[in-house]
């Protein structure tokens, strides 16, 4: 055993070095900037602030309003995205003809480079030529005039929501799929021999074995979105009303050059997304898992 043990470290070394150079030391100098002044292209040297940076965070309304826009969004487009992910992948866990087919279709959106897919949608979006409001207001009559969706301050949040979601279902849907090809098909045989109907049997045999994949599903997109940043920077830019908590960074960091605020929210950042992650851990209970 102790042999194995050796071997194991001899192996693992290598990429415990690397991740230490690319992860662990980039986060400790986040850390240590952000209890400095340090300035982007400054010739003066950085000083140490203490808990300067923090306190002005903790008054800081625009980053609070990152925050919100980021939990809500995180909250809408992981539940949109979890239930019709699931439902996809019911669907093409089927066996019928064309199935393969389907399953590499549904993957396009999610193969399409984010910064594409959002420029794309903006300009689906476009109060002008875009073809939603020639849908909704030539073809179908729906609306009585165009709608600048993404400049109006009552359909920005609809608008980005729509398209995170239609992005990043089928990465749920691949998810939720592998997890439902895990479960043994007796297990079903079983459950119809015994007179279950198909909601029974979805909701104590499918949900119950689907919960590792499930958890796994919702900590990848959980992640994701409260780290979202391309698909808000190239719809939204900088608008105050519609930043991240990781584009409000992105803009301290380099527009503003200010490092060490910048650090804080970064700081910031890692600590709202660690206490989702133990929410995550209380709420699945991994070793049960």
């Amino acid at each position: 055993m102790r042999r194995h043990a050796l071997f194991a470290w001899v192996f693992l070394l290598p990429t415990l070095v690397i991740v230490a150079f690319v992860a662990l030391y980039p986060l400790a100098q986040t850390f240590y900037l952000s209890f400095t002044n340090a300035r982007l292209g400054s010739s003066a040297p950085a000083a140490f602030v203490g808990l300067q940076n923090y306190t002005d965070i903790a008054e800081d309304r625009l980053f609070f309003s990152a925050v919100g826009i980021t939990v809500a969004f995180t909250l809408a487009t992981v539940t949109c995205e979890l239930v019709l992910g699931l439902i996809i992948a019911l669907i093409i866990n089927a066996n019928f003809r064309g199935r393969g087919a389907v399953r590499a279709a549904i993957l396009i959106p999610w193969a399409i480079p984010t910064v594409v897919s959002a420029q794309m949608w903006k300009w689906m979006y476009n109060d002008v030529y875009g073809v939603f409001n020639d849908l909704l207001v030539n073809r179908l009559h729906l609306l009585s005039r165009n709608v600048a969706f993404t400049a109006d301050a009552s359909t920005s949040f609809p608008a980005i929501v729509l398209i995170d979601v239609w992005k990043t279902t089928p990465f749920m849907a691949l998810l939720l799929l592998a997890g439902l090809q895990l479960i043994p098909a007796d297990v079903y045989e079983a459950a119809r021999v015994d007179g279950a109907s198909r909601r029974q049997t979805f909701v104590r045999i499918t949900l119950p074995l689907l919960r590792p994949s499930l958890a796994v599903a919702l900590i990848f997109r959980t992640l994701d979105s409260l780290r979202v940043f391309d698909v808000f920077y190239v719809t939204f830019g900088s608008r105050p009303d519609m930043q991240t908590m990781a584009t409000y960074a992105q803009q301290n960091l380099v527009s503003i050059s200010n490092v060490g605020y910048g650090s804080a929210l970064s700081v910031a950042i890692f600590v709202v997304i660690a206490a989702f992650i133990a929410l995550y851990i209380v709420v699945f209970r991994p070793e049960e898992v």
